[in-house]
């Protein structure tokens, strides 16, 4: 998603310098017109707002610390947002860091997919210093129209693992309505059908609901991931004394996705997982 980010920067009129571990990854963004930049301190160095998008706490510090890393690189007045959905206690401590050299952080996950990118219809949350959020609110609405300030640092992180869970218990409930029209003798199209006309077909639904007829071959966001999301919703949850019955249900589901072999496949695999524990022939397992 982050590579469809820059390349909607650059069509809106921006210089974009950008970094990645694997640069073949990037050539194609090199080709239309961003500059390369060695190191994610070389990127901090060359620009006045500075974006970051990693899979997890551990790649975001990775990134962000060191004589290489993008503290490194800041200095006053410049913004550096990063759009990872991490542990909002480190999405803190990296913020201050960030203050102390006189630059500003904000926490901007989104909400959405490559669909919802490509159509121009993602949105953000943002976190941290109000004057920042103003000052890169025209550079965010660049890359998706619905832009929102949630607080200060770390609260859009918050804000975007709260959205998240209800993703895949979104799709474990989908799955069992599914399963049970399914096995009382409705064919599967049609109960997709009705189900995606009906008054549960979130706009998450409408994506993913039709997964359970063909899985597609490459993830749009795997088990892997959304795991790592509900097991940072869960430790919040620990931590406010929140209870989470169905994102700790659908949790243990992923952990059966897992241990199937199926880690990088699309989370909507949940439906192959439920539907094998329903003695139901689904395309994604044996």
């Amino acid at each position: 998603m982050g590579s469809r980010m820059v390349k909607r920067l650059l069509d809106a009129g921006h210089s974009v310098t950008g970094y990645n571990r694997t640069r073949a990854k990037a050539q194609w963004l090199l080709d239309t017109g961003m500059k390369w930049a060695e190191t994610p301190r070389a990127v901090a160095d060359s620009a006045e707002v500075v974006f970051s998008m990693v899979s997890d706490t551990a790649a975001l510090q990775a990134i962000t610390a060191g004589t290489h890393g993008i503290v490194a690189g800041l200095a006053v007045g410049k913004i550096y947002i990063d759009m990872s959905t991490v542990s909002p206690a480190a999405s803190r401590d990296i913020a201050q860091q960030v203050a102390a050299k006189g630059a500003q952080m904000l926490d901007a996950p989104v909400s959405g997919s490559v669909i919802t990118l490509e159509e121009g219809k993602l949105s953000f949350m943002v976190g941290g210093d109000r004057v920042a959020f103003e000052q890169a609110r025209s550079i965010l609405e660049a890359i998706g129209p619905k832009v929102t300030y949630v607080g200060g640092n770390g609260l859009a992180v918050s804000m975007k693992i709260a959205t998240n869970l209800s993703l895949a218990v979104q799709m474990l409930a989908f799955s069992e309505g599914v399963l049970l029209a399914e096995k009382s003798g409705i064919t599967r199209e049609t109960a997709v059908e009705v189900l995606l006309n009906s008054v549960i077909a979130s706009p998450m639904v409408k994506y993913r609901g039709p997964f359970v007829l063909n899985m597609p071959e490459e993830a749009w966001f795997d088990v892997d991931m959304m795991q790592k999301d509900l097991l940072l919703a869960l430790e919040m949850g620990l931590k406010l004394n929140v209870p989470l019955p169905t994102t700790a249900i659908t949790n243990q589901m992923l952990t059966s996705a897992r241990a199937a072999g199926l880690a990088e496949k699309d989370f909507a695999i949940l439906f192959d997982v439920l539907s094998k524990m329903a003695g139901v022939k689904s395309g994604g397992m044996e």
